[in-house]
C-alpha cells in the first residue's frame, strides 16, 4: 500500500491517477493516524516552501514525516515535496525544512521564473529503481526555486535551467525528485512503478 500525504499543498489527483493507472493501490493520508498499513509513503507538492511546512506542523505530521523517513522505509517527494527534505529555502528565510539533507533552495535567475515544461536530466550515481532510466531523458517540471544540496553523495542526477541543480536526491530508501513524474508520460510512469517495485 502506497501513502500518499495530505496536507492540503499537494497534487494529489495526478499522483494517485498515476498510481491507479499502474495498478498500485494507494491511500490518501489526511492525519497522522492510519499509517499503520502502508509500505511506500510520497510527500507530493505544489505551492510555497513556507506555507507548506505551516500546514504539516498544523496537521501534526512533521514527527512522523521525520520518523518514517529516519526509519529507512520507502519514501519519495516530489517537486515541493522534494524541497521540503532539505533544511531551508530562500522564499522564506527563517522556515525550516524537514531538514534531512543538507543543503537550501535557490529562486532561478537569468531566465523566465518558472520553470515550465520538459527538460533532460543527466544521471550523476546509479540506483537501482532509474537503472532503467537513461542520460537525456526528459521530464516535466514546473518550479521556481531549485536545489542546491550540500552533500555530493545524496545527488542522483542533475538539470540544468540557466544553472545546473539537483532533480533527483537521496540516499537508502529516502528520495525526492524535482519534477513530475506522475505528468512526465511513459518515462515519468516507469520512474513510478520502478520506485514502487525496487525501493
Amino acid at each position: 500500500m502506497i501513502g500518499i500525504v495530505d496536507y492540503e499543498a499537494g497534487n494529489l489527483n495526478s499522483v494517485q491517477k498515476a498510481f491507479d493507472f499502474l495498478e498500485k493501490e494507494s491511500k490518501i493520508l489526511k492525519s497522522p493516524e492510519g499509517w499503520g498499513n502502508i509500505q511506500h509513503l510520497v510527500l507530493p507538492g505544489v505551492g510555497s516552501f513556507g506555507f507548506a511546512m505551516q500546514r504539516i506542523q498544523e496537521k501534526k505530521m512533521k514527527k512522523p514525516l521525520i520518523e518514517w523517513i529516519e526509519s529507512g522505509r520507502p519514501f519519495l517527494g516530489i517537486c515541493l515535496g522534494f524541497q521540503l527534505l532539505f533544511e531551508s529555502s530562500e522564499e522564506f528565510p527563517g522556515i525550516e525544512g524537514l531538514s534531512i539533507f543538507k543543503g537550501t533552495c535557490r529562486r532561478f535567475t537569468g531566465k523566465k521564473v518558472p520553470q515550465i515544461g520538459w527538460n533532460d536530466i543527466h544521471v550523476a550515481r546509479s540506483v537501482e529503481w532509474i537503472q532503467e532510466i537513461g542520460n537525456g531523458e526528459f521530464f516535466y517540471f514546473n518550479h521556481s526555486y531549485y536545489v542546491v544540496a550540500e552533500e555530493e553523495e545524496v545527488v542522483v542526477a542533475t538539470s540544468c535551467y540557466n544553472v545546473e541543480f539537483t532533480c533527483i536526491a537521496g540516499k537508502g530508501k529516502v528520495y525526492g525528485v524535482q519534477f513530475h513524474p506522475e505528468k512526465s508520460g511513459r518515462t515519468g510512469l516507469k520512474l513510478l512503478q520502478n520506485w514502487a517495485e525496487r525501493c
